[in-house]
């Protein structure tokens, strides 16, 4: 992985706009990301968050504006060439394969990663034997290795969150983009997520987007607040949470 410089954005964003029709989804957004960051997008419903997310890895086309990856323009590459140049992202609903274990789930995301192309039959770059010792001690750095014979679809909903975002790590990314990873979650789940999502922002790029403003606190480094498409504000936690236009928007629901 190429190293980024301090003042060398690992991603950056500029005047991006998506528009559907006569709606404006994200509006002119210019944005920066620094390498090593972890920085939740904030905002209500409709706000344009995940349409943000879709259009940095390429599952939309944006309407106007360009978006830079280490330097380099993604702006139209389809969703395949953004993820070998290194972002991975997880969806809003936990995406596993039911029928298999938590650790097949594994080897199959590695697959996706240590392949010479895009399609099922593409040679490994690394052999099947390599592959399952790399997983394993991959389950047992996050605390995964006690599971790895359950079927995923036995698992509880947040040990299906923590095994998608595994699954999305071992093919180690350099931008990791997790869509409401505590969504749904009680509050022992949500905690418990909580301290997985510390553990792996030591050594992780991650945009995070999240509704649950403690867990924004908590974790964030940074927080970018959209609103009707663009960014109503940009800054640390504390900062955020004391300007009355952020408290406006959420008509109260940060405390």
């Amino acid at each position: 992985m190429q190293a980024q410089s301090d003042s060398s954005p690992l991603l950056e964003v500029k005047s991006l706009t998506k528009s559907f029709g006569g709606l404006v989804a994200v509006d002119h957004i210019s944005i920066q990301f620094k390498e090593k960051e972890l920085r939740s997008v904030v905002g209500p419903n409709g706000a344009g968050k995940t349409t943000f997310f879709n259009l940095i890895t390429g599952q939309f086309r944006p309407s106007s504006g360009n978006i830079y990856f280490k330097g380099k323009s993604i702006t139209n590459l389809p969703p395949e060439e953004i993820f070998r140049m290194g972002i991975v992202r997880t969806f809003q609903e936990p995406s596993v394969f039911p029928k298999l274990t938590v650790l097949k789930n594994i080897e199959i995301a590695a697959q996706g990663k240590f392949r010479t192309s895009n399609v099922p039959w593409g040679r490994l770059t690394l052999k099947r034997k390599q592959i399952r010792e790399k997983a394993l001690d991959f389950l047992n750095e996050l605390n995964l290795y006690d599971i790895r014979h359950s079927p995923a679809e036995l698992l509880t909903y947040a040990d299906k969150r923590r095994l998608e975002i595994s699954m999305a790590l071992i093919c180690e990314p350099d931008l990791l983009l997790l869509d409401e990873p505590t969504a749904g979650m009680a509050l022992e789940e949500t905690e418990q997520t909580v301290l997985f999502l510390k553990k792996i922002s030591s050594k992780n790029t991650i945009v995070l987007i999240e509704h649950d403003m403690n867990v924004v606190i908590e974790i964030s480094d940074r927080v970018t607040v959209l609103d009707n498409g663009r960014v109503l504000a940009d800054g640390a936690p504390e900062q955020i949470l004391a300007k009355k236009e952020v408290r406006k928007v959420y008509m109260g629901e940060i405390a």
